[in-house]
């Protein structure tokens, strides 16, 4: 590992850039699904839909922590420092705050990228989140040979000089892809409906609720003469009455008829077809709504089972970042010169876990009880 040391600036970042996208919401309703990897569309989406939003960091929330163990203690004490005390990015320290964006990234596109910050002692000095803005992949003429390559601000294209230094995961890639697929994938079109309802809802508050009047005035034939006058008269009249804090009383002469604009007018219920749309996405996701506020009514059995289709999301999310966090212990116990021999330990995800695994112990051991009685009684039958 002395090759990746920079001496003269203690330690370089390969796949930063600093380049600062904008991600408009006119992007969703012109997604089309045989497009490129479309990471502002999916970014639009996060900021435009809340409920989207919500959903991925209770994931990142729900996926929980994890520990470490070693065969070697003096090397576990080693590891846990270092992973509770790691610089992250700028301002982050903690193997926690690393997995959290890691995660928040495979969620939204389906691929994160990560590296492994050697300093100049040689030792890992930083975990940084890559952007992929920053970082394309793409492989050679082997399959398995994949290469990494960093995009700077002219979009040239340049290999990374340590690709082993690079941390990379995906979910639910295609066959024959290197990027890994979404979980918003398969939602901008139920998405872009949701916008315009919502949309249309407010601009039909704007119409209707708030009231506008229209204000006609007939003039006879003896007022033909000073007409223009009088309607200027009664507008100005009208204006003050309108802009008044206090109840004012509006008075004219002549044939003048007030009528409100749009108050007979009804705005459409958009109950059901929000709820279909939310449906959808809550399906997509596979978050129970419950835990996203939406106040739907279930049974106690459909929650248990909403939590169970919950749960093994979440460990299907852990087998995908334990890769990653097992090279980057790998490499601090190698660089130390440990042993790599380690393990991974999850948290168990909630309360309702622990109870679960209690009540399975608690089965087990009467029936290994009722069966070694069984089979006393048939010794002794004998």
């Amino acid at each position: 590992m002395s090759r990746f040391k920079n001496k003269k600036n203690g330690f370089a970042v390969q796949t930063a850039g600093n380049e600062d996208h904008k991600h408009p919401f006119t992007c969703i309703r012109d997604y089309s699904p045989l497009g490129s990897f479309e990471k502002n569309l999916y970014r639009s989406l996060r900021e435009s839909i809340p409920v989207i939003d919500a959903a991925i960091y209770k994931i990142i929330r729900l996926v929980g922590s994890f520990n470490v163990k070693c065969s070697d203690r003096q090397a576990e004490r080693s590891l846990k420092n270092f992973l509770e005390n790691v610089r992250v990015n700028g301002i982050s320290y903690g193997i926690d705050s690393f997995i959290s964006q890691y995660l928040e990234q495979l969620l939204t596109y389906g691929t994160a990228v990560g590296e492994i910050v050697l300093g100049a002692d040689g030792n890992i000095a930083a975990l940084y989140n890559s952007s992929l803005d920053n970082v394309e992949l793409s492989s050679g003429v082997n399959p398995f040979d994949v290469h990494i390559e960093t995009i700077d601000e002219t979009g040239t294209r340049q290999l990374v000089k340590y690709p082993e230094l690079i941390l990379c995961s995906v979910i639910m890639p295609e066959a024959g892809r290197l990027y890994g697929t979404s979980v918003l994938r398969g939602l901008p079109f139920v998405s872009d409906i949701f916008l315009k309802i919502i949309n249309a809802v407010g601009t039909n508050w704007e119409r209707v609720g708030n009231v506008r009047f229209a204000v006609t005035y007939k003039p006879n034939e003896n007022d033909r003469g000073n007409t223009k006058e009088k309607a200027m008269m009664i507008a100005s009249e009208w204006s003050k009455a309108m802009k008044s804090r206090e109840p004012r009383d509006f008075i004219s002469v002549g044939d003048v008829s007030i009528k409100a604009i749009g108050a007979d007018n009804q705005i459409p219920d958009s109950e059901i077809p929000v709820r279909q749309i939310l449906e959808q996405i809550v399906a997509k996701l596979s978050i129970p709504p419950f835990l996203l506020g939406l106040t739907w009514s279930s049974t106690e059995r459909m929650s248990s089972q909403q939590a169970d289709i919950l749960t093994s999301e979440l460990e299907y999310y852990r087998r995908v970042l334990n890769q990653s966090i097992r090279k980057i212990c790998c490499t601090f116990l190698r660089l130390g010169g440990f042993d790599e021999d380690m393990e991974i330990v999850w948290e168990n995800i909630n309360l309702q876990d622990e109870v679960e695994l209690a009540q399975a112990r608690l089965y087990n051991a009467k029936a290994e009880e009722t069966e070694k009685r069984i089979k006393r009684e048939n010794v002794c039958g004998k």
